[in-house]
Order: C-alpha cells, then sequence, then structure tokens
C-alpha cells in the first residue's frame, strides 16, 4: 500500500517547495518591476489585456504578497486563490493560445505554477512555517486560558 509523506519528510517537502515557487515568482514579479510599470503595461496591452496600467499593477502587487505569504508560510489561501486568478488570466491572454510547450511560448509554466499554488493551498505550509508557530502559540493560550479556574457567584 502507498503512503504519501507524513512528519518531518513531509515538512521539509513542503518548505522545500514553497522556497522554490516563492522564488520564481519573486523573479517574474521582479522582472516586471525592473521593466517598469508603464513598459510591463505596454506589453500586457499588446496582448489584449484589459486595463493595462491597472492589470499589471495587480499582477506585481500580487505575486510579491504571494511570494511573500508562500516564502513565510503565512495564510497562503487567499493569495494563493488571487495568485491563480492572476495566472489563469496569463493563460487566457498570452499562453493558451500558444500551445503547451514553452518554446512555443506555451501555458507550461503558467499550469505549473496554478497546480504547485493549489497544492500548497490543500497541504498547508507545513510545519516549518508562521502559520504552523502561529497555531502553536493560540494553542499554548487556549491551553493557559482553561486553566484558569472560574469563579462561581453566589446568589
Amino acid at each position: 500500500m502507498y503512503r504519501s509523506l507524513t512528519g518531518t519528510p513531509r515538512d521539509v517537502v513542503l518548505l522545500v517547495a514553497r522556497l522554490l515557487l516563492a522564488y520564481i515568482m519573486v523573479m517574474h514579479s521582479w522582472k516586471k518591476i525592473d521593466a517598469g510599470l508603464f513598459d510591463t503595461a505596454t506589453v500586457f496591452a499588446k496582448f489584449g489585456i484589459p486595463l493595462a496600467i491597472a492589470a499589471a499593477s495587480f499582477t506585481i502587487v500580487v505575486e510579491l504578497v504571494f511570494s511573500l505569504s508562500v516564502a513565510l508560510g503565512l495564510r497562503m489561501v487567499v493569495p494563493g486563490a488571487l495568485m491563480t486568478f492572476v495566472m489563469a488570466g496569463a493563460i487566457w491572454f498570452v499562453h493558451g493560445r500558444n500551445g503547451l510547450f514553452m518554446a512555443d511560448n506555451g501555458w507550461a509554466l503558467v499550469g505549473t505554477i496554478i497546480c504547485a499554488t493549489l497544492i500548497l493551498m490543500t497541504a498547508g505550509a507545513g510545519r516549518f512555517s508562521v502559520d504552523e508557530l502561529l497555531s502553536r502559540q493560540a494553542a499554548r493560550r487556549m491551553e493557559q486560558t482553561q486553566a484558569i479556574p472560574r469563579q462561581t457567584v453566589a446568589v
């Protein structure tokens, strides 16, 4: 019977996956920042993306926030959903018409980013994450609160 990874190996794999995905996305964002907002918006407009300046701004912010969120393992669901939306837009407006393969500017990389994002949103960040640290702190506070004896007032 096949079993998926559990415990520390699972958490290490999730950490490595998160860091690689964060690196890939921050580099994509940095490329847009380095080109400048208006040049990026011009490229977006050439691909037929509506409201190109707003779309370019939104894309840059989402890629940066998502990268930070994934690298830290901090509240990845909302940034992940926004990143999935951005990547779906990239398939729709840019890569989808070119087929699958990257040599033809196809959607393979964008599809892989969507898959990795959905997997991390589902699996969670793992033990080596800010979410886990916050979860442990919340559990500790809850235990301390429950340990306080309740006083009853006689009427």
